[in-house]
């Protein structure tokens, strides 16, 4: 599981960091006005689909099903990956008509606070972006496939391909359709992402295609029992963002646009570390021999993420006003806007912990096929996300948005925890006080380098890129190495785990 997830981490190293170029790329020609506005509800609008379909209830019901029909029959497992294919591409299909003929009330519920020219535009983005659906759901069916048969890095590396097109596409577009543009090159580079992986399938000798879907396999009709609940619980998830757009439309203009900026940096840890690690471990847990070792996966998995994460959570914050500087501060991309995304980004990143936990745990009752018990954990999250979002917004403002779905994830983390445990009848130990200190002497330490870097070389916002740069990478590599040195004199377990992962053929 760690080898495969320090693989991913590895492909999706370049994909987060060309995510960043694209969004710098981006906020250099719309900064945080009503066109980025527009565009950001229209994205968030057909990616609640795919996210959905693809990356939420697909995945779900069909890596597990998939991994253990491996076991049995390689080419029978290959013949219901492509009958899952054709199944998915009806699905895909009628939801893209629904949802261009449905765009203007999608629009005005996520977005009520829109004047009537912002709410067109978004509208006409909407409709334009929606097939990006049928791209990235094939692109994440070709992704368990890989996964399961035991390749990860292609996969991880693919969005990087989706990104690098979009890089490309965007200013040609942009200059000739304006935002429009936009949504042209993220059909492109969806196309991309999704043909990357198809393409790779033929060196794996497991090409999918559609097929006609044996609709009397056992497993197909189980892949399509499990859909409809993981869908239900996910479709719920889908509000959170929501929620986000909805509060953030009435807040003073740009707001959504800089919660969607400090978005995408959070993006690269919880991207980079937290889904290669619940990607990695979802095949490894379904093909469990016993609750024990179930449960031993389950507790390195949520070590291994917290471990990564939380000098990743605390260095960011400590760093924010420096990295968004760095980053987007150009162009249309000013002063308001910087300050606002460094906040936002800054409260995003206290929930990156519980972020990280609640998406193994969620992986844990995928495994052990618990869809009931994945809505409950997935409603209360969103429950607790529209509660805190109402209740913060009003004293914090955007801030609050980008506090209250970590504080959220926390919360439905510790719950779905409780669901396990009480599914295999015995504790988990993931957690103990012993670990708990010895991850506060880490911390601390990195806490304190940063503060002593900065007062030996403050960050000068008018030198030139090279230096600012040089500064950003010269804090990360001092916190890394001394939480490096803590964690091994501590004696932390990951580090036996990343040696025995390497050295294991």
């Amino acid at each position: 599981m760690v080898r495969h997830a320090v693989f991913m981490m590895a492909g999706t190293l370049l994909s987060r960091i060309l995510g960043l170029a694209r969004e710098v790329l981006v906020a250099a020609f719309f900064g945080a006005t009503r066109f980025m506005d527009a565009f950001n509800v229209a994205y968030t609008l057909s990616n609640l689909a795919r996210q959905l379909l693809a990356e939420g209830a697909l995945s779900a019901a069909f890596v597990p099903v998939f991994s253990q029909a491996l076991t049995k029959s390689r080419e029978k497992a290959l013949a219901l990956a492509r009958g899952t294919m054709t199944v998915l591409l009806a699905v895909t299909c009628i939801v893209v008509g629904l949802g261009i003929f449905f765009a203007p009330g999608l629009v005005s519920i996520m977005a009520p606070g829109f004047d009537a020219e912002s709410h067109s535009l978004a509208v006409g983005l909407t409709r334009w972006m929606f097939p990006f659906l049928i791209f990235i759901s094939l692109e994440a069916l070709t992704m368990g496939e890989l996964n399961s048969l035991g390749s990860f890095f292609v996969p991880a590396l693919s969005p990087a391909f989706s990104n690098l097109v979009f890089i490309i596409t965007a200013p040609f577009f942009a200059a000739r359709l304006g935002v429009y543009g936009l949504a042209l090159s993220v059909l492109c580079g969806g196309f991309a992402h999704f043909m990357t992986q198809w393409l790779y399938g033929f060196r794996m000798k497991a090409v999918l295609y559609p097929t006609r879907p044996d609709m009397k396999d056992p497993d197909l009709r189980r892949i399509m029992k499990l859909f409809l609940p993981y869908a239900a619980g996910l479709s719920l998830n889908q509000v959170n963002p929501i929620i986000s757009r909805m509060l953030g439309s009435f807040l003073q203009e740009g707001s959504i646009s800089v919660l969607n900026y400090s978005n995408r940096i959070l993006q690269l840890p919880l991207g980079l570390f937290v889904i290669a690690i619940s990607q990695a471990v979802l095949p490894q847990l379904s093909r469990a021999k016993d609750d024990g070792e179930f449960v031993g996966t389950l507790r390195q998995a949520v070590r291994f993420a917290l471990f990564v994460v939380l000098p990743a959570s605390l260095g960011v914050i400590a760093i924010s006003d420096e990295f968004v500087h760095l980053v987007f501060v150009r162009g249309e991309f000013g002063g308001w806007a910087w300050s606002a995304t460094s906040s936002t980004l800054a409260f995003s990143m206290l929930g990156l912990p519980g972020m990280a936990c609640s998406t193994v745990i969620m992986r844990a009752l995928y495994a052990l096929s618990m869809p009931r018990e994945a809505f409950k954990v997935t409603a209360f999250s969103v429950g607790s996300t529209a509660l805190l979002s109402f209740v913060l917004v009003w004293p914090m403002g955007y801030n609050g948005l980008a506090l209250a779905p970590g504080i959220a994830f926390t919360l439905s983390g510790l719950l779905g925890l409780y669901y396990v445990r009480r599914k295999l009848g015995r504790p988990l130990g993931i957690i103990t006080w012993t670990l708990a200190g010895d991850y506060l002497v880490a911390l601390a330490v990195v806490d304190a380098c940063v503060l002593v870097y900065r007062w030996l070389w403050p960050y000068d916002t008018g030198a030139g890129l090279g230096i600012r740069a040089l500064w950003v990478l010269g804090v990360i590599a001092l916190c890394a190495g001394m939480y490096a040195v803590v964690t091994r004199l501590k004696g932390f377990e990951e580090w036996g785990l990343l040696s025995q992962a390497f050295r294991r053929k």
